[in-house]
């Protein structure tokens, strides 16, 4: 595991720790990974009703937020189809669907984490 820790000079380690950084503020917010987790689910585009129903407790307000910053991230792609009424498809960019793998290593940190808790308050 030690190759994947930054190396001893300053100036790497800082800018290790500024692309970290960078890359946890496009995923915070209360809605965002939820919302990235339900669009790796889909087997092709949502609707933007579709996720509402999926994610519950989120209002329409701040579904509407998060998926913009999503999209001004390039992790989501929004289609509009000029209709009437007017639908509005979403979906994982590439860069999004990249996303995968960082996901993946997060659970497992978070599930260590929790067995070293339970290790801790057992002692």
């Amino acid at each position: 595991m030690a190759e994947n820790r930054p190396c001893r000079d300053p100036k790497e380690q800082h800018a290790w720790a500024t692309t970290a950084s960078e890359a946890l503020r496009v995923l915070e917010g209360k809605w965002k990974i939820v919302i990235i987790v339900q669009l790796f689910a889909a087997e092709g585009p949502m609707r933007f009703s579709e996720l509402e129903r999926r994610i519950e407790g989120v209002t329409q307000k701040m579904l509407i937020q998060q998926l913009r910053a999503l999209e001004e991230d390039g992790i989501v792609i929004r289609t509009l189809y000029p209709q009437v009424p007017p639908k509005v498809e979403y979906e994982l960019s590439e860069l999004g669907k990249a996303l995968g793998p960082a996901m993946d290593a997060l659970v497992k940190w978070t599930k260590l984490r929790g067995e070293i808790s339970a290790v801790r308050t057992d002692a």
